[in-house]
């Protein structure tokens, strides 16, 4: 019965790995506006992503992918970039880019 449990245990942990989010990868597609270190300023308008704080992101994001969010004329492109990612995906996003400070 221990052993059943361990591999169980084993089973759920290396399934729940393979299906996280992978901020890194799901930022190169921020890389054009944004920057490869969120540094860039965009238009000189949008604060670098690397000043902001991660639940500060992540509830931007969420607001993009509503469509409730339009700052500086950018929530089609936004809404668009968001459309596929998951809220996990997007503090996966925001806690990446927190290593790039």
């Amino acid at each position: 019965m221990k052993k059943l449990l361990v591999v169980s245990t084993f089973v759920a942990l290396a399934c729940t790995s393979v299906f996280a989010a992978d901020g890194a990868t799901i930022y190169k597609k921020c890389i054009a506006c944004h920057g490869a270190k969120a540094e860039k300023v965009y238009l000189n308008k949008i604060p670098a992503l690397n000043t902001l704080e991660a639940a500060t992101m992540v509830e931007d994001m969420k607001k993009y992918k509503a469509g409730e969010r339009n700052e500086f004329k950018m929530g089609a492109i936004m809404k668009g970039q968001m459309a596929t990612l998951s809220e996990d995906d997007m503090k996966a996003v925001a806690e990446y880019i927190q290593t790039l400070k």
